[in-house]
């Protein structure tokens, strides 16, 4: 029984296991290739690759990186990540292949220049009791690129602001002067919509509660005004 086994194990074995066939060195044969060793001038002919796996492999990577770091700067994380970070991470995924894929455009200067004049040239506010107007930008604070991927255009922005405003109220049969600051906390590229300000008052000590509150919620009247205004600096940095 154990005989009849073991001739089944090795039949199965002979017909499933691999076979190679080797050409015995006859006369027709070609000759097998002698060993020959390597000179200076044959190591410099074919340098060895600088990294391991093949370029294909690390353009793949490069490839994946880029991708990765576009879906972030025209995502909501852009407010996680400041422009100045998503171009340096552009340049860290293109300078170890040595290709030029990106080229940044420093449009910081331009940016604050333009963003001063849009506000600053805000219409007066004017209501049944009141009229105020923006008469400086006082603090503008952020960042701006521009960066050109494969010949496609990328831009986006993240800025703080804070804008000085002067007015008269007519306060029990009275006109009371009144001075502050419109605060705008951060905002990033495509985020107009959700801009927020918030308003404090530099001299009011003489208002009550109610009057301060009247006044704050008037001077929000701005805020309509003042996302028109970064609509025409988005655009103007998209035509640039």
């Amino acid at each position: 029984m154990e005989e009849e086994a073991s001739a089944t194990a090795a039949a199965a074995e002979k017909t499933t296991s691999y076979r190679y066939w080797v050409r015995e060195a006859t006369g027709d044969a070609a000759p097998l290739p002698a060993p020959r060793k390597l000179d200076a001038a044959d190591l410099a002919a074919n340098p060895a690759p600088a990294t391991l796996g093949s370029v294909w492999n690390q353009y793949g990577k490069l490839h994946g990186s880029l991708q990765l770091l576009l879906f972030v700067t025209n995502s909501h994380l852009t407010t996680k990540l400041t422009p100045k970070m998503i171009a340096l991470e552009l340049s860290k995924c293109t300078e170890h292949l040595g290709l030029a894929l990106w080229e940044e455009k420093n449009v910081n200067s331009w940016a604050n220049s333009r963003i001063k004049d849009l506000l600053g040239s805000l219409d007066p506010l004017e209501l049944s009791t009141s009229k105020a107007s923006v008469y400086e930008v006082s603090r503008c604070s952020g960042d701006a690129f521009l960066v050109i991927v494969r010949n496609k255009k990328r831009v986006g922005y993240t800025y703080e602001l804070s804008l000085k405003f002067k007015g008269e109220w007519l306060i029990k049969e009275e006109n009371k002067k009144v001075k502050g600051h419109l605060e705008i906390p951060e905002f990033s590229f495509g985020e107009l919509e959700d801009l927020e300000v918030n308003v404090t008052l530099s001299d009011a000590k003489d208002l009550s509660s109610d009057d301060k509150a009247q006044i704050c919620k008037d001077m929000k009247s701005f805020l309509s005004p003042i996302q028109e205004k970064l609509r025409e600096f988005e655009k103007e940095l998209k035509d640039r």
